[in-house]
């Protein structure tokens, strides 16, 4: 009995140690390009939405494939798009019609040269789409975020990493009553509520202190309490579809932590979030 319990230590040490050397290697790389911001981090995040599209379409070719020059398409469209106005540091006019009109025909007009439905037909090509749009907006984002103020991307950093630390940590020490069993068992409820008001209470701490002391508490409180939310949500969204192909992770290009899609996957959420609702602030 001994023997399998000393087993299951080292199996689980292991595990953790291959956590803890992913994140550190992560923080390493991130951290520099973050704080020098312009290119250099606009071409590393440009990297990531390329790596989080072959999650994507990775995960979609367990059961079918997309035909080579499709994809390869696919990926130049969405560092394109990721890229879009990188130098610009306002939420405003940030897409350009004629971009999205361009991806559009260029996924759907194929379907008339590739005759054979089996190889490619609509729902591929809307795939294709949606994958692109969702991926490049969101990593675009990042990059108009940093260019716009770093302390507000920290601050977003903030209610996801805490809110998501806080969540898992709640629901394992506490958490009886399941959120969403369906699509994510282990996470609870008792998980939700200490995450979002862990991260609540260091995002809105950090903001108050750091960005705007002038900030009325209640409307902060409120706005915090609301993205750390949507990150759950978002987490959700994605476990939704992990689930959809029948996946644990959308990838294993971080040993320990998955993809760059389950690393990122609340961030995405409430950075959207943030730009919809950024007038509140």
């Amino acid at each position: 009995m001994y023997k399998y319990f000393f087993s299951f230590i080292l199996i689980v040490g292991d595990i953790m140690k291959e956590r803890i050397v992913s994140a550190i290697v992560m923080i390493l790389i991130f951290v520099p390009l973050l704080l020098i911001g312009h290119l250099p981090f606009a071409c590393f995040m440009t990297f990531l939405s390329m790596l989080g599209l072959y999650e994507l379409i990775h995960m979609r070719e367990s059961k079918k494939e997309f035909p080579f020059l499709l994809k390869i398409f696919a990926y130049l469209l969405v560092a394109f798009f990721s890229l879009l106005n990188y130098k610009q540091n306002v939420f405003t006019s940030t897409i350009d019609f004629r971009t999205v009109t361009f991806i559009i025909f260029a996924f759907l007009l194929p379907m008339i040269f590739i005759k054979k439905r089996e190889l490619y037909e609509l729902n591929d090509a809307l795939f294709l789409v949606g994958a692109v749009l969702f991926i490049g907006l969101s990593f675009n984002l990042f990059i108009l975020i940093r260019n716009y103020d770093l302390n507000y991307f920290i601050y977003l950093l903030l209610v996801t990493v805490i809110t998501d630390t806080f969540a898992m940590i709640t629901g394992k020490y506490i958490g009886v009553n399941p959120l969403c069993p369906k699509i994510s068992p282990h996470k609870t409820i008792e998980g939700l509520i200490g995450g979002v008001l862990t991260g609540t209470f260091v995002a809105a701490t950090f903001y108050h202190v750091v960005i705007q002391p002038a900030m009325p508490l209640i409307p902060l409180i409120l706005f915090t309490i609301l993205l750390s939310i949507i990150g759950q949500m978002g987490d959700l969204v994605f476990s939704s579809i992990k689930r959809n192909y029948k996946m644990k992770d959308f990838s294993n290009l971080i040993p320990g932590h998955g993809g760059i899609l389950d690393r990122l996957d609340s961030f995405i959420f409430v950075s959207l979030a943030f730009v919809l609702l950024v007038g509140i602030l």
